[in-house]
């Protein structure tokens, strides 16, 4: 699957944006989706991840409260509102395709976007 990522830019603290992530291919549908961000210095880590019905979500506690990952299997689409950004927030955003998952442990799958940057700043 391709995953092509839009939405990104620069924003106030306090501010908010939508990412989204549009998947080519027929397979969107039936796997677990999620944003990864990675921001410089640090190493890349899971910031929201849907299962494939959108039913079940998790989050990192860095933005529980705040983000709200969510998807339409019937556009191949999947969304990240982020509100009550802030600094720590900024980041090179990468949705990822077909994660796993075993418990409430879910694992990178093997295909991912080109990433959009997001900038919070005043």
């Amino acid at each position: 699957v391709q995953l092509v990522e839009s939405g990104g830019g620069l924003v106030q603290p306090g501010g908010f944006l939508r990412l989204s992530c549009t998947a080519s291919g027929s397979t969107f549908s039936i796997i677990n989706m999620g944003w990864h961000r990675q921001a410089p210095g640090k190493q890349r880590e899971l910031v929201a991840a849907i299962n494939s019905g959108g039913g079940s979500t998790k989050y990192a506690d860095s933005v529980k409260d705040r983000f709200t990952i969510s998807r339409d299997n019937a556009k191949k689409t999947m969304y990240l509102q982020m509100n009550s950004l802030t600094p720590e927030d900024t980041a090179v955003y990468y949705c990822n395709a077909d994660l796993r998952r075993y418990g409430s442990s879910w694992y990178a799958g093997d295909s991912w976007g080109q990433g959009t940057q997001v900038t919070v700043s005043s």
